[in-house]
């Protein structure tokens, strides 16, 4: 009996459809900014294909660290940051205050280093 119901199963694992390469290469659909105070900024980033909620989030540091640099300052410290995902489109609200000095706490970043490591993955920046 249970010969039969695995063979019986058998077909419908093979209607599932088979990903392809284009459903892992990340889709960047861009970022907003939203300055809320002097050094206080949200980034509301938006892309497809992520395999994660770690990929948008990294996207929005990447989004800080480049704004943080056009402001021509060299830090950012995360305060929060929202993911969620609907149909297959990932969006991130993060919220991170830049500074021209490393500010106290501990998820800071170096906006120049970040920036690097961002353009060797192909994550994009402001």
């Amino acid at each position: 009996m249970k010969a039969a119901w695995i063979i019986a199963a058998l077909p419908l694992a093979a209607c599932d459809p088979v990903p392809t390469a284009e459903q892992f290469i990340p889709d960047y659909r861009g970022v907003e900014t939203q300055l809320l105070a002097d050094d206080l900024v949200q980034f509301n980033v938006e892309m497809s294909n992520a395999l994660s909620a770690a990929d948008v989030e990294d996207y929005a540091e990447c989004a800080a660290a480049g704004y943080t640099l056009i402001r021509g300052w060299g830090f950012a410290r995360h305060l929060r940051t929202n993911v969620n995902e609907e149909a297959g489109v990932w969006r991130a609200d993060a919220v991170y205050t830049i500074s021209p000095a490393l500010p106290r706490g501990i998820r800071t970043i170096d906006a120049e280093v970040v920036a690097a490591a961002c353009a060797e993955k192909g994550i994009p920046t402001v």
